[in-house]
């Protein structure tokens, strides 16, 4: 991996993930979604304030950033063939730092949880899926998307090294249980105190 490659891939990193589906979809709805339900500019929030299609609407973008951030390098352009999936490493984290520090809102961000899961989806689709069978089974149980959320990054480096991926992925999974637990502080502290809002079940 060279110096040109690494920042480039940096930076379409950061400016990909940067993109504030949220708040997009709360302009074009009449909706500061900063300003509305917990303020965070994530799929939940934009769920609940605004309604079910446009939660979904924002979680697949959320999910194309990471996605399109780890896949790219992958695909050889530009010659970059000496370390795809290093590059593919640098690129995932970026867009999730560009997710939760936008630089087109002030630094501020979501969780970048729904990142987080399309970039792995590029990178490693099995340990992806089956952390995903935890995420649903922890909402099931518990109807919180946060615990669900935390959980589900949780499980990552422990599945990664059950299915013996690369000591590189195992890191990185492990960086993103890290980052993704201490992006739900606030969560965390709801969920102790008992007032941690619960989705409610559809009908």
């Amino acid at each position: 991996m060279s110096g040109l490659e690494f920042l480039l891939v940096t930076l379409v990193g950061y400016i990909v993930g940067s993109i504030p589906f949220a708040v997009m979809i709360g302009i074009f709805h009449g909706v500061d979604i900063l300003q509305q339900g917990s303020g965070n500019p994530g799929a939940t929030n934009v769920k609940r304030v605004i309604g079910k299609g446009a939660g979904y609407f924002c979680f697949v973008g959320d999910s194309m950033k990471g996605l399109l951030a780890a896949g790219w390098p992958q695909l050889h352009v530009f010659e970059m063939v000496s370390d795809p999936l290093r590059l593919a490493f640098v690129g995932l984290v970026a867009a999730v730092l560009g997710h939760s520090y936008s630089v087109f809102i002030r630094f501020k961000g979501g969780k970048g949880v729904a990142t987080i899961i399309g970039g792995l989806f590029a990178i490693m689709t099995n340990v992806l899926l089956i952390s995903v069978v935890v995420w649903l089974i922890v909402f099931y149980i518990t109807r919180y998307v946060s615990f669900a959320s935390i959980c589900l990054c949780l499980s990552l480096p422990l599945l990664a090294l059950i299915c013996r991926e690369p000591i590189e992925v195992i890191v990185l999974c492990l960086f993103f249980a890290i980052f993704i637990t201490l992006r739900h502080r606030s969560n965390i502290r709801r969920l102790i105190s008992g007032t941690e809002d619960r989705m409610q079940k559809e009908t």
